[in-house]
């Protein structure tokens, strides 16, 4: 399982696994319960790169990432490790 810090949002991490490609088990903790366990639900079994594509750049109000942007980071950064 993958854990990443987050920056500049309510969420401090986020948990996940990549399994052939796909993200699964995304936890966030902290932030907006309802919308991020939605979030989680949404991506479950998706490809990877595809989740980047969707939602790298996504910002929250007048902050310059968000949880979903937070969630591509850290995809990002899973891949490259």
């Amino acid at each position: 399982m993958y854990e990443y810090k987050t920056s500049g949002t309510c969420s401090q991490r986020i948990l996940f696994d990549i399994v052939d490609g796909k993200v699964q088990n995304v936890q966030f903790i902290g932030g907006c319960n309802g919308n991020l366990k939605g979030i989680a639900a949404l991506v479950e079994g998706m490809d990877a790169d595809a989740v980047i594509e969707r939602v790298q750049g996504v910002t929250c109000g007048m902050k310059k990432t968000s949880c979903p942007d937070q969630l591509a980071q850290a995809l990002i950064a899973a891949k490259n490790a």
